[in-house]
C-alpha cells in the first residue's frame, strides 16, 4: 500500500502540493484527476523520489519509501522519456535489464508487452518513427516491464484510440487482480468513472476528495426526474422542492430532504398517471466540475 501523508512542495515561495493525503490501496485502481496546476504530476514525480518532499512523508507498506522500493515501481512519466533512435524491442529490454532481468527474462517480458499492446510488427522500429499512439504504447510497455510492485502512470491513455484504451485497461485490471496498487493520472473523466475502483481529486495543489467513483457521486447535487401523463407546474408548490427545469409534463427538481420525494409522488399519483419518478445521480465529471468551480 502507498500512503501520502501531508505531502508538500514548494518551489521557492510558491506552494504547488499543499498537504496532500491519500493513499493507493492494494489491488484496487486509484484515478487521480485535476485541471492544470493541479499538482498532480508533481505529487508523482514525489512518489518516484524525482522531486524531494518540502515536507510531510511517503509510505511503502507502512515505513518511508526508500530507493530500493522505488526499483520496483513501474512509472510513466506525461512527458516521453524514452531513446527516440532505439528499437522498441530493443530499449525494452535494456530497461527490463535494469530492473534486473536476465536478458533471457527481460526479451521474454518485453515480448509480451508488445504483442499485448499490438506492437509486434513494431517491434524492430525506432522509436522515433512511430506515430505517437504507438510511442505512448510503448512508454506503456516501459513502465510494465519486470512486474512492478506499484504503477504510477502520469496520463497513460493519452493519444490512445478505444482499443488501445480497452487493452490497456486490461492488462492494467490483470495487475490489480495480482494485488499490485495502480495511480494513473487522466482528463479523461468518464474513463476514470468507468475504470477505477478509487478516486482522489486535487485543485490548486490540495485534495478536495478521495472515496470510491460512487460515494464521491452521492457527494454531488442528486436530482430527481418526474414524468407525468400531464402538465407538471405544479410542483412548484410543493414544499422542499427546488424545480430546475418543468415542462412537456417532465420536471427535473432538487428535493430538499429524502421524505420530501414521498410527498411529492403521492402528489403526482393523486393528480392522474406517473410514467417515471427517479434519482438522477451526478457524474464524476459533474461533481468533478461542482467542487473546481471558480
Amino acid at each position: 500500500m502507498l500512503e501520502l501523508d501531508n505531502v508538500v512542495r514548494r518551489f521557492g515561495d510558491r506552494c504547488v502540493v499543499d498537504h496532500v493525503s491519500f493513499r493507493v490501496d492494494e489491488g484496487r485502481m486509484t484515478g487521480f484527476v485535476g485541471g492544470n496546476g493541479a499538482g498532480k504530476t508533481t505529487t508523482m514525480r514525489m512518489i518516484m523520489g524525482v522531486l524531494a518532499l518540502s515536507g510531510g512523508e511517503i509510505r511503502w507498506n507502512g515505513t518511508p519509501v526508500t530507493a530500493a522500493d522505488r526499483r520496483g515501481f513501474g512509472y510513466m512519466p506525461e512527458e516521453r522519456g524514452l531513446y527516440p533512435k532505439q528499437t522498441v524491442l530493443g530499449q525494452l529490454v535494456y530497461l527490463g535489464r535494469l530492473r534486473g532481468l536476465t536478458a533471457r527474462a527481460a526479451e521474454r517480458s518485453a515480448s509480451d508487452l508488445i504483442d499485448r499492446l499490438s506492437l509486434t510488427e513494431k517491434r524492430t522500429e525506432r522509436l522515433e518513427s512511430l506515430s505517437l499512439g504507438n510511442q505512448q504504447r510503448v512508454q506503456i510497455a516501459a513502465a510494465l516491464i519486470g512486474e512492478p510492485h506499484l504503477l504510477v502512470l502520469d496520463e497513460p491513455f493519452s493519444g490512445l484510440d478505444p482499443h488501445a484504451v480497452d487493452s490497456m485497461a486490461e492488462l492494467l485490471r490483470e495487475h490489480t487482480d495480482r494485488g499490485v496498487p495502480v495511480l494513473f493520472s487522466s482528463h479523461q473523466l468518464e474513463l476514470v468513472e468507468r475504470l477505477c475502483d478509487d478516486l482522489v481529486i486535487q485543485a490548486a495543489g490540495r485534495t478536495l476528495a478521495r472515496g470510491t467513483a460512487d460515494s464521491l457521486r452521492r457527494r454531488g447535487r442528486v436530482r430527481h426526474r418526474l414524468v407525468t401523463g400531464g402538465p407538471t407546474d405544479w410542483v412548484r408548490g410543493v414544499k422542499g422542492v427546488d424545480v430546475i427545469t418543468s415542462e412537456n409534463g417532465t420536471a427535473l427538481l432538487e428535493l430538499a430532504t429524502d421524505d420530501v420525494a414521498d410527498r411529492l409522488l403521492a402528489e403526482a399519483l393523486r393528480r392522474g398517471p406517473v410514467r417515471e419518478f427517479a434519482e438522477i445521480v451526478p457524474s464524476v465529471a459533474d461533481v468533478f466540475r461542482e467542487m473546481t468551480a471558480a
